[in-house]
């Protein structure tokens, strides 16, 4: 079981520590353990605790209706009220939740109903991308443990190869190219997948090369399939020179193909990049890229 700072926690739900320490004093919603200093620590069933009445809260249910309710009840108000087709950031929460347990039907269950409603595509624009944003952010500030965010990431990754694998092969002979990796100490990829499906379902042909490719392999791929695009994700933490030199290394090899950089690394990037090297902030700024850029 994992165990969480207040401030872990206002990270997590979104709910600010005044508040959370509000509704224990008033309401018990959450009854915190205390080290021998008196600091705050709260565990797995209280952060899954208020990330269930966040949801209710932010559709209209007082916080005092919501400490009277039983547990098995706020999950059958919770069913009620997320909607698939346009409350995102309440199954956002939910498949948090889904990560914490380790409730793989759970997690199911919040994805394919978001699938059957608004489809696979703008579930990934919508639910599954922002999701794993989240998910990157936790696991870099040690919200969440390694195993928690391996099983949510196996999962998805899983319904991403069989997606890709179900779209029709580009075959067009003047198909735009663009090879996908990460860098050899990446090896968070689920943003990458999501782009692959994303590239191919818009008519581009992908060389995905995955995780912790070698540079040297990299550039011998470019050699033999000449691409017009190179597309790479930033997750796991690199000090501010080493990333720096990296895209300059990129840039340098690559001087004419546009290079799409994304994850909360390149995010942070304040150094001057070339004109051909993009920061694509989400999936749908990386459709948006792949359907107007002109290369």
């Amino acid at each position: 079981m994992s165990t969480y700072s207040i401030k872990d926690l206002e990270r997590l739900t979104g709910i600010k520590a005044h508040t959370i320490r509000i509704w224990e004093k008033r309401y018990a919603i959450v009854d915190p353990s205390r080290t021998d200093s008196n600091i705050r620590w709260y565990n797995d069933e209280d952060l899954k605790k208020l990330l269930n009445v966040s949801i209710l809260n932010r559709h209209g249910y007082k916080i005092s209706r919501i400490a009277g309710l039983t547990p098995q009840q706020i999950k059958q108000k919770i069913m009620e009220v997320v909607k698939p087709e346009s409350d995102y950031l309440s199954q956002i929460e939910s498949l948090v939740v889904s990560m914490i347990e380790l409730n793989e039907d759970r997690f199911e269950k919040i994805l394919n109903q978001s699938i059957i409603k608004i489809g696979f595509e703008e579930t990934l624009y919508y639910v599954v991308y922002p999701f794993f944003e989240k998910i990157g952010l936790l696991w870099q500030t040690s919200t969440i443990n390694p195993a928690q965010e391996h099983f949510i990431s196996n999962l998805i990754r899983m319904k991403l190869c069989v997606a890709i694998d179900s779209l029709p092969a580009v075959t067009n002979p003047d198909a735009r190219k663009i090879i996908m990796f990460l860098p050899e100490w990446e090896l968070h990829e689920i943003g990458l997948l999501t782009y692959y499906y994303v590239a191919k379902k818009h008519g581009v042909k992908v060389y995905y090369l995955g995780q912790n490719v070698p540079f040297h392999d990299l550039v011998s791929v470019a050699q033999a399939v000449e691409p017009d695009l190179l597309a790479t994700y930033f997750v796991s933490a690199i000090s501010h020179d080493a990333l720096d030199h990296y895209l300059k290394e990129l840039e340098s090899n690559f001087p004419k193909q546009h290079i799409l950089i994304s994850g909360m690394q390149a995010a942070n990037i304040d150094f001057q990049l070339s004109e051909y090297t993009k920061l694509i902030s989400s999936a749908i700024d990386f459709k948006q890229f792949i359907k107007t850029q002109q290369v």
